[in-house]
């Protein structure tokens, strides 16, 4: 069974638009996305900031509210229900924050903050088996039981990264929505969570839609790679085929921005002109052409389709 099938969603926001009529505008932050995430698999979202990768997942879990389209989550369509509702998926479907500084409560000690899940979902109704959950939790993301009593100040920024994955884990979940969460952190401590994560998904089975803008990160820990730029995907497909060979022109950008340790490596460095359009008013036809070497006439009136040119693997690009 696919854990995630996301069809053509939209999120769209209502943004005021200081004009004599009054006329409202509209963000256009994720327009027309689809894609599927199977069992214990690793799909990684990547792309320049403010391309809508957030806005993705967070819709994903459900924190923001889809414009159109649909989530299926485990075979059923979450993009209606509401909270009530919501309430038993979400032990299936969680999400690791960007920011281990600000995405715990610094009010509340270690044992509340990875305990709560267990309270809200009844799944501990015993003290000592509570506190037996969440010692097993801080022991398998690699922290000391004993920490249990501490303030979230108390810790490097790795180490609340981990009592972040540790707070997802306690509900047993399906799919976790990894939002950036190495970013923040230091090259040295990057590497030990990201193996952290691969660990836990080999012993628990766990699926991960990995959000991040650093292509090598994504490669690493992912089987399968969307590139997505302006709130579409640009490319979809097997991630060591997207790296070896990407085909669209803002993939091929990424890629050369991604130091190589081989000397014999003839890449080019990309250097693509200007900045992200803004979302508010988004380029006619292929979003990607202002910014695009070898754009054609064609390229600013039609926007391409995602074709698939490979089994697998899918381009959005009139001349590929």
């Amino acid at each position: 069974m696919i854990v995630l099938e996301v069809r053509s969603l939209r999120v769209h926001f209502a943004v005021a638009k200081r004009t004599f009529a009054g006329v409202s505008n509209s963000l256009r932050a994720v327009d027309n996305v689809s894609f599927s995430i199977l069992p214990g698999e690793t799909v990684g979202l990547v792309g320049e900031s403010g391309c809508g990768k957030t806005t993705l997942g967070r819709t994903v879990v459900k924190l923001l509210k889809p414009t159109s389209g649909q989530i299926l989550f485990e075979g059923e369509d979450i993009s209606t229900w509401g909270a009530k509702k919501l309430r038993q998926t979400r032990r299936r479907l969680q999400m690791i924050f960007q920011d281990p500084y600000g995405s715990l409560n610094p009010r509340m000690r270690v044992e509340s903050i990875v305990g709560e899940a267990l309270d809200i979902h009844r799944l501990t109704p015993k003290p000592d088996l509570r506190r037996r959950r969440i010692e097993s939790l801080l022991n398998d993301v690699g922290l000391d039981p004993s920490t249990a009593n501490k303030y979230p100040h108390q810790f490097s920024g790795g180490q609340r990264q981990r009592i972040g994955i540790a707070r997802a884990l306690a509900v047993e979940p399906a799919l976790i929505v990894c939002d950036e969460p190495v970013s923040a952190l230091d090259v040295s401590i990057q590497a030990q969570i990201i193996n952290l994560l691969q660990d836990l998904q080999r012993d628990r089975g766990i699926a991960y839609l990995f959000i991040a803008h650093d292509l090598a990160v994504v490669e690493h820990i992912s089987q399968r790679i969307l590139v997505m730029y302006l709130g579409r995907i640009v490319e979809s497909g097997e991630a060591e085929r997207i790296c070896r060979e990407p085909k669209h022109p803002y993939t091929q950008a990424l890629i050369s921005a991604v130091p190589s340790l081989d000397h014999d490596s003839r890449r080019k460095r990309i250097i693509l002109p200007g900045d992200v359009p803004s979302p508010l008013n988004p380029p006619s036809g292929c979003h990607f052409h202002p910014r695009c070497p070898i754009a054609e006439p064609k390229c600013r009136t039609e926007a391409p389709a995602l074709r698939e040119i490979q089994p697998g693997h899918h381009v959005a690009c009139h001349l590929v």
